[in-house]
């Protein structure tokens, strides 16, 4: 007589077993779901810009006044023959006094000096090469000097200092950013005149752009 009940009881066992183990499937895979969303949310690393530092002067009626604010290139380009930066300024102005006149946030173009980053050139070659070990790492930086340049930011003449434009990275086989700066150090090192490679240099410079 007793023998029905205990197979009710065997079957409600089996039923709340089974519930349970549904629950903990449904429960592992709302939080595989969950982890998976939280990695695909993550934020992506933050690109790599060349950046550095530009100074220059101005004058108005208290005197002399100081422009302090930075240069990131976006594009190299060659126009009537001169190897051209094209990229956003930023800064602050502040005059004589002290008093900050506001701050600047726009694009400029600035003259590539090619004489002078050619003497970089120059100068970072001979310097590695005095050891074997340097000299494999001859091309590992790049000094691209810019300007100087006049500019008319908030309605005053601007004279923007040269700057300073460095591109560092390791050459070797497969790395395609060092690689890149050996190309144009390179150019510039060749000696001669560089009107015949500008094009080459500037194509060059913004792949290294788009490498960063």
């Amino acid at each position: 007589m007793k023998a029905p009940r205990l197979r009710v009881l065997a079957i409600t066992a089996a039923t709340a077993a089974m519930a349970t183990g549904l629950s903990a499937g449904v429960a592992s895979a709302a939080t595989a779901h969950a982890a998976s969303s939280v990695i695909a949310a993550a934020p992506a690393a933050s690109p790599v810009h060349i950046t550095d530092t530009v100074t220059g002067t101005f004058t108005n009626a208290d005197g002399q006044g100081t422009f302090a604010g930075t240069f990131m290139p976006k594009k190299f380009s060659v126009a009537n023959g001169v190897l051209e930066a094209t990229g956003l300024l930023k800064g602050t102005m502040t005059d004589a006094n002290g008093t900050k006149l506001g701050t600047v946030s726009r694009t400029v173009t600035m003259p590539v000096n090619t004489s002078a980053s050619v003497s970089a050139a120059q100068a970072s070659g001979a310097k590695a090469n005095a050891t074997t070990q340097q000299a494999a790492l001859a091309c590992n930086v790049l000094d691209l000097v810019l300007g100087p340049l006049n500019l008319n930011l908030l309605g005053l003449v601007v004279t923007l200092n040269q700057v300073h434009l460095n591109i560092t990275a390791v050459p070797g086989a497969g790395n395609l950013l060092g690689n890149l700066l050996c190309a144009v150090a390179g150019l510039l090192n060749g000696g001669g005149a560089l009107s015949g490679l500008l094009g080459q240099i500037a194509t060059l410079l913004n792949q290294i752009l788009a490498a960063l």
